[in-house]
């Protein structure tokens, strides 16, 4: 047909307006002239398609009878058949909806301005000049640029989806090897900005701008599998929500925007038609669960706190920063009680009114808690405590919905709203907000926390947070933020095949993972990661790189938190090195930590319930929760004047002589010798020697230690007996009084055995009293070193001595019930448990408890609180290394359990036990070609950062990791050693400490160990090995040798020290990574000193 010129298109039937029209609107069949070329002969062709349309809807409802009849060919139940139909409707009932929804929003969209006038009553007329909306405004001219852009988009989604995503798909699967998209098109409906609002940025260079977006469109995108004949798609989508744009930062050069930042700050609303296969997803249950998976992939990518940045020029400083920004500050929400509440509970079919179990969700974001539930209370009081962190200002909004838990589907309360701009402007808000959506009140305390970068501010907000009363969780001191940026050199996996790395970062029990990045050992993460922290003084960062199969690690690292509060802004940025990896792999992070603090004059805190002070719900105050009026509690502990009073006796075992002999053979004809062993007893403690085997003359060389007192009349006693295989046989007793000793400070003496004809014992005992300083804990540890025999256990380097006073606000049994608390403090394998108390949430135990430290930069002081018959309370964990860094290296304060409510008051003091008579001088440096090195990077290693004096040692023993700049002069790598002649012992002793830079060969790292030969003997009796280190370039040992031999012979001998690697699993081959010979005459053997050796290299590789 013709139209005349002033005549439009035809619109289609969906963009007719629903007010009657005239007629240049009507369609154009209404007008029309039969077509002359149609021969006159339409009904035809009309009649055959309604023939065609008969069978076909016939067909679709004889195909509806066939499942019926395939279930009874089968012989199944008519359960199963009305089931299916059940299902059946369900799903066209939510798809039918979705279709309507779709339907009328699109109408929405195509009459908006008709259905707006008729909504304000003013038909045909145009809004009047003085209506505006200065706050959102409407931006028509960027949807005509949306809508002529829209056609171009659907051509570039359609070339990125066939030419980029398509080929993906069809490679990560082969059963995939099929898949291709059929059709995609984004329809004619493009999206719509609703409406603009621009807010005014924090900082002259950066610009905000909220784009309210809509989209009800009808996209189409088909897919199918041709391999398994299976089609799917999507048909029909809408979403709607608040896209912030952040333009940032502005420069004085072209383009002027730097980046470009883009987020969603509320989850936007999404609702999708699904077509093919894909139709299983509008099932009841079904379609809920699709959508909101969906919903997830797009929060945890364009949802706050995750924004999708794009820059716009090259080289952009600080990209982390604008990826991942700090947030703006914490919101700390008190959710204290509501009153007013509806009842929802309803008895004998509604003729009795009963009450409501309220709880409430607190949501910001993405963040969202729950409460307890209040059982049959409609003005219910929670006194919980939440942190949330704000990232955007304004925008934001906290919620509080209330509900009424039910068995089957809770009962909706109301529901309350608030900008945080609010709460930043008020600094404290405490009130009653109304529930809109029903009836009462819920009560919040709302305190703004700032971000402080100075360090100064933490021991007072730690004072501040001691007095807060907070469940579930204890109040929080500063925050974290590590921006995970990329790895270099990570070891690969099994047959040179490159791993798919991802991190997975801890602190205490909150562990949070990276993406994986797949096949590369130099994967690029670019995520962050925020921790809230309790304590930073006290807590670790525990990182660890593993394979995505979570089977492999790949590297770990513990990072002191306490090093962040040394370094400039709290900021650490760098490289860090990773161990149990290979020796150049390492990771770079940008750490930051930021202190929360109160800056308000009205810093009041909630205190423990029924507590003076506490909220009180009668008490409109704006001071309510103040803890000004209660009754201080301590600072600090209070223990009786003999705490801290214990010293350490040092027992030496040393020999004896002229034992009598019990062993009897042949009835007594024949007079044998005896086993003997020695027992001894002091301060509840026995102690019991190795047995030497035939030998009236044994020599023993162990030591003992234990705990003692300076109360009198102690005394040791000391006992000897000849092992056998029934009874053991008497040899000998004496005791040696305490008193005696701990006045004169050491003791070294053959005792005559009492009550036996013959025999004398060798006895050295020494008094070690703890020093409070830290400076000596390197000599202590490298003579206690030497002077370890093998029979004895690891000798203590220091005592730590306990006092535990009390605690508070410990949590109730059953929520009402107080506990009957204990505590467990436990270092290593000795544990001591306090007494219990009998129905309290505050405990006053007052009781103290002192543990041999043997490694005190690697042991922590275990501390568990728990009830009699209800389990744990709260535990506490406080590594020993704090001690030493600590004024005095004493702690005494207030600690936060950190996995249950409560606060304990305790005091850890440690002591370095310094020997006087030990007979050897200790040096605590090191000698190497490239010791200089070591203290070039101090950021790289663990260890404690207060000690410089001896530095390369102590680093060396405390984590014994080589970065690339550290690397050994020696080409091969060097091993480090201690030989020493131990005179009392007439003993030649060796200490294997380890190895670094080790050459590998291929791309895996070795697995080493040492061999020792005394030579010029090459038998077994010389022979020495160490054990093997697995995959590692840098192995400790800390393995010490003995050869009993005189002076004079030990400085005729040469020590062979040979470097090996297993080959393989299979073989008994051994590669031989390098050699030192030790001329010992040329050694000064009564010095023992630590010294790192250049390996060389060897023509002879032979088997071990």
């Amino acid at each position: 047909m013709e139209r005349s010129p002033g005549e439009g298109p035809s619109p289609s039937p969906m963009d007719q307006p629903s007010a009657p029209s005239d007629a240049t609107d009507q369609p154009p069949a209404a007008n029309a002239k039969p077509d002359p070329g149609s021969g006159g002969q339409p009904a035809g062709p009309g009649a055959a398609g309604e023939a065609l349309a008969v069978l076909t809807s016939f067909g679709r409802r004889l195909l509806v009878l066939i499942p019926v009849y395939l279930a009874g060919a089968v012989g199944l139940s008519v359960g199963f058949v009305l089931f299916g139909l059940a299902l059946y409707l369900g799903w066209r009932r939510v798809r039918d909806e979705k279709e309507r929804s779709l339907r009328a929003a699109r109408q929405l969209l195509d009459d908006e301005e008709q259905l707006t006038a008729k909504t304000l009553y003013m038909s045909h007329r145009e809004l009047p000049a003085w209506v505006s909306f200065p706050d959102v405004e409407k931006a028509e001219w960027l949807n005509k640029i949306v809508a002529q852009v829209w056609p171009f988009l659907g051509q570039y989604m359609e070339k990125l989806l066939a030419e980029t995503v398509a080929p993906a798909v069809r490679g990560s699967n082969p059963h995939l090897q099929t898949f291709t998209f059929t059709r995609v098109e984004l329809g004619e409906k493009p999206l719509r900005i609703i409406g603009v609002k621009v807010h005014r940025g924090r900082r002259k260079e950066q610009i905000l701008l909220d784009l309210n977006i809509s989209y009800v469109g009808d996209v189409q995108i088909d897919v199918e599998v041709k391999k398994y004949f299976c089609k799917a798609g999507v048909k029909g989508m809408q979403l709607h929500g608040v896209l912030r744009v952040i333009l940032e930062p502005l420069i004085g050069d072209l383009p002027i925007v730097g980046a470009v930042s883009m987020f969603f700050i509320r989850r936007p609303t999404l609702d999708i038609n699904w077509t093919g296969m894909t139709n299983l997803l509008d099932i009841p249950g079904l379609s809920s669960l699709s959508d909101t998976m969906i919903m997830d992939s797009i929060a945890a990518f364009l949802v706050l706190p995750n924004r999708l940045l794009v820059p716009l020029v090259p080289d952009l400083q600080d990209v982390a920063q604008l990826r991942s920004p700090l947030p703006r500050g914490i919101i700390r929400i008190h959710l204290l009680a509501a009153r007013g509440l509806s009842s929802k509970d309803k008895y004998v079919k509604g003729l009795i009114e009963g009450k409501s179990d309220p709880y409430a969700l607190v949501r910001l974001g993405t963040q969202t808690f729950c409460s307890r539930v209040i059982d049959e209370e409609l003005n219910p009081q929670w006194r919980e405590t939440y942190e949330v962190m704000v990232h955007e200002v304004p925008g934001q909004e906290i919620e509080v919905e209330v509900f009424d838990k039910d068995p089957d589907k809770d009962d909706f309360l109301g529901r309350m709203k608030l900008d945080v701009g609010k709460v930043l402007q008020a600094g404290v808000l405490d009130d009653w907000f109304p529930l809109q959506g029903g009836q009462g009140q819920v009560h919040l305390r709302l305190e703004w926390l700032s971000l402080l970068s100075d360090a100064e501010k933490l021991e007072q907000v730690l004072q501040w947070n001691r007095g807060v009363s907070s469940r579930p969780e204890p109040p929080s001191a500063a925050i974290l933020v590590v921006y995970l940026d990329r790895g270099q050199d990570l070891p690969l996996k099994k047959g040179s095949k490159e791993p798919n790395p991802m991190v997975q970062l801890s602190i205490q029990d909150v562990t949070q993972e990276s993406k994986a990045v797949y096949s590369t050992n130099c994967p690029v993460w670019e995520e962050a990661f925020r921790f809230f922290l309790q304590d930073p003084q006290s807590q670790e960062l525990d990182v660890q790189v593993k394979d995505d199969s979570r089977a492999l690690t790949l590297g770990a690292l513990t990072l002191p938190l306490a090093r962040l509060l040394t370094a400039p802004e709290l900021t650490l940025d760098q490289w860090f090195q990773l161990s149990s990896s290979g020796p150049n792999s390492r990771l770079y992070m940008k750490l930051v930590m930021r202190i929360l603090y109160l800056d308000s004059s009205e810093i009041s805190f909630p205190t423990v319930p029924g507590s003076p002070g506490a909220w009180d719900e009668d008490n409109e105050s704006p001071q309510r929760g103040s803890s000004v009026d209660a009754p201080p509690r301590p600072c600090h502990t209070t223990p009786d004047s003999q705490f801290g009073t214990e010293h350490v006796l040092r027992i030496h075992v040393l020999e004896a002589q002229d034992l009598i002999a019990k062993d009897r053979f042949l009835g007594g004809l024949v007079k044998g010798k005896s086993d003997p062993y020695v027992k001894l007893k002091l301060a509840g403690r026995s102690f019991r020697s190795h047995v030497v085997r035939e030998d009236l003359n044994p020599r023993w060389n162990e030591v003992f230690e234990v705990i003692v007192t300076s109360i009198p009349g102690q005394e040791l006693d000391i006992e000897v007996f000849d092992k056998d295989l029934d009874k053991d046989d008497f040899l000998g007793r004496c005791k040696v009084s305490l008193t005696t000793v701990l006045n004169s400070g050491f003791l070294d003496e053959w005792l005559t055995l009492e009550d036996v004809p013959s025999g004398r014992l060798h006895l050295r005992l020494e008094r070690l009293t703890p020093r409070p300083t830290a400076a000596e804990l390197e000599e202590v540890l490298q003579v206690n070193n030497l002077i370890q025999t093998q029979k004895s256990a690891e000798l203590a380097a220091a005592l730590l001595s306990v006092y535990m006073e009390r605690a508070e606000d410990l949590p109730l049994r059953k929520g009402t019930k107080p506990p009957s608390p204990y505590a467990t403090l436990t270092v290593g394998d000795t544990t001591h448990k306090t007494k219990t108390i009998s129905q309290t949430s505050a405990p006053v135990w007052d009781e103290s408890a002192s543990f041999l430290i043997r490694k005190p930069y690697t042991e922590s002081l275990e501390l568990q609180v728990r009830g009699e018959g209800t389990g744990a309370l709260g535990s506490l964990s406080l590594p020993l290394s704090e001690l030493l860094v600590a004024d005095q290296l004493c702690l005494d304060r207030w600690f936060t359990l950190s996995s249950g409510q409560g606060q304990v008051l305790l005091r850890a003091q440690l002591g370095i036990l310094v020997s006087q008579h030990s007979g050897v001088e200790a040096r605590s440096h090191s000698y190497s070609h490239s010791s200089s090195s070591l203290s070039e990077e101090p950021e790289l290693w663990g260890g404690p950062p207060h000690i410089t004096s001896s530095a390369p040692e102590l680093r060396q023993r405390l984590t014994h990791v080589d970065s690339p700049l550290e690397a050994p002069a020696g080409s091969l790598g060097q091993v480090k050693l201690t030989v020493w002649y131990y005179s009392e012992e007439r003993k030649l002793v060796s200490i294997v400490h380890g190895c670094r830079a080790l050459r590998q060969n291929g791309r895996d790292p070795p697995d080493p160990y040492v061999s020792l030969l005394l030579l010029p003997d090459k038998n077994r009796g010389t022979k020495r090995k160490t054990s093997q280190k697995k995959r590692t370039p840098n192995p400790e040992f800390n393995e010490r040798f003995e050869w009993e031999l005189p002076l004079d012979e030990a400085l005729r001998r040469k020590l062979d020290v040979s470097v090996k690697s297993n080959s393989s699993f299979m073989s008994r081959d051994r590669e031989l990574l390098g050699k030192v010979h030790l001329d010992l005459a040329e050694i000064d053997l009564s010095q023992g000193v630590a010294q790192w050796y250049d390996l060389m290299d060897d023509k002879d590789k032979g088997s071990s």
